[in-house]
């Protein structure tokens, strides 16, 4: 065990870790069946990777059974992607890329896809992103999606678009869930691009999906295109 997975036990609130352990659905049949949870809260995982994560800690936090461990190596990664050099943030994307079987939940890939590889494709060609999207993990997939949050705070609303569309019919409600946020997020850049786009799909878009998208629009509105 290195220091850093022995602070992090320190923090560990085992009531907190049966908590979570519940929410992120971890029992049998569960979208995270068999994680495990210490029971640390993600400000104190934050303090820790800003304090002292180091880029040799990534390997063994990412090959942990504890999901902690595992957010512990990716917001290390985050943070020497945000540091670093091109040619260290083009390390960084090939380890993440390399550790999507381990990037496990949903959190994890909220928290680093769109810091990551977002980011780093922001002037790139994008096409690992639809070959993400036609994973069949659910997580290789999320992460497509979640990726294109970088875009839309560049406003280019496209990337997030294409990608949704390919996901009308993940079987996913996790998936339909990523897809209603990220087109809501894209929505407060530009409400007519995402009201258009919704008309264009609304008989194809999930029902989550679409109630996630329409948070944002006056209650009219969004009654109208739930009839749709």
């Amino acid at each position: 065990m290195i220091p850093l997975q022995r602070r992090l036990r320190q923090l560990a609130e085992p009531g907190f870790a049966e908590r979570a352990a519940s929410f992120f659905k971890t029992g049998p049949g569960g979208y995270a069946e068999g994680d495990r949870f210490l029971g640390v809260r993600v400000p104190a995982v934050r303090a820790l990777a800003r304090a002292g994560g180091a880029a040799a800690d990534v390997p063994q936090l990412m090959e942990s059974p504890w999901h902690e461990d595992r957010l512990l190596g990716l917001l290390i990664l985050v943070r020497r992607f945000e540091q670093g050099e091109e040619k260290e943030k083009k390390e960084v994307v090939g380890t993440y890329l390399s550790l999507t079987a381990r990037i496990n939940n949903w959190d994890l890939v909220d928290l680093s896809a769109y810091q990551i590889l977002g980011a780093w494709l922001l002037r790139r060609p994008r096409g690992i992103l639809d070959r993400l999207a036609r994973s069949p993990s659910l997580w290789e997939r999320r992460i497509a999606v979640v990726s294109t949050l970088a875009f839309i705070r560049a406003r280019d609303l496209e990337p997030t678009f294409a990608i949704t569309r390919k996901l009308f019919s993940d079987p996913e409600d996790l998936m339909h869930k990523a897809c209603g946020w990220m087109l809501r997020e894209a929505g407060k850049i530009d409400a007519a691009a995402l009201e258009e786009f919704l008309l264009a799909h609304v008989r194809k878009i999930p029902r989550t999906m679409l109630r996630y998208a329409i948070e944002r629009f006056p209650e009219r509105q969004r009654q109208r295109l739930l009839r749709m």
